[in-house]
């Protein structure tokens, strides 16, 4: 799944629930998803909350197919900046 792809699955997911404050994905060299204010862009810009993951491992993340607590343990997502909107991207991504 490219970052384009990915991006559009999470404008779909806002467009059943809100998410009202902004963070990042930051998948490095693969590049960035922000959200802010309802708008998904592939771009690299300042959030509250940046979640450090791999573009494989997101797409396994939004599939369902990686749990976010064990991600989180091992080492596979890092997150900074306001850990509890972390903690709500589970109705945006699921």
């Amino acid at each position: 799944m490219t970052m384009e792809e990915i991006a559009a699955k999470i404008a779909r997911g806002l467009e059943r629930r809100t998410l009202e404050n902004s963070v990042k994905f930051d998948c490095g060299a693969d590049g960035a998803i922000t959200v802010s204010d309802g708008a998904v862009q592939l771009a690299d810009a300042p959030a509250d909350c940046t979640v450090h993951i791999s573009r494989k491992n997101l797409v396994k993340l939004m599939a369902g197919d990686l749990n976010p607590m064990t991600a989180f343990a091992f080492g596979k997502i890092k997150i900074s900046g306001d850990m509890s909107v972390a903690m709500k991207l589970g109705k945006v991504l699921g």
